[in-house]
């Protein structure tokens, strides 16, 4: 099993035990895997939710540029939507995870087709 799965498996993890849900293996492997490099590095593998700088980042670059949707007063709410879920107190929150959560809040599914 190679380090990607190991994280992919972590992920899965979190999402079964931390947010409450069953993930969609498939649809995780590719929000992973559109994370890029950043999912190896300790620091940029995690959103720092308490950041507002942070979450205006995951807004442009990834609720906007890459899945496509409209900017507006929605996009903060999913947003803290999905934080809520994750936990405020859970200190390591996944890049991926918050991906693959705000992917399935929106239904955008269909990006990474």
């Amino acid at each position: 099993m190679g380090k990607r799965d190991e994280l992919i498996a972590k992920y899965a993890d979190d999402l079964k035990n931390k947010c409450g849900m069953t993930p969609d293996m498939d649809l995780l492997k590719k929000v992973t895997i559109g994370c890029g490099p950043s999912i190896y590095d300790a620091d940029a593998s995690t959103v720092a939710a308490t950041q507002e700088s942070e979450l205006e980042t995951v807004k442009k670059n990834f609720l906007i540029k890459k899945l496509g949707l409209k900017d507006g007063p929605e996009l903060g709410e999913g947003l803290n939507a999905v934080i809520e879920t994750y936990g405020k107190s859970e200190r390591n929150k996944y890049r991926a995870v918050v991906y693959y959560m705000l992917v399935k809040h929106f239904g955008k599914e269909a990006v990474y087709g």
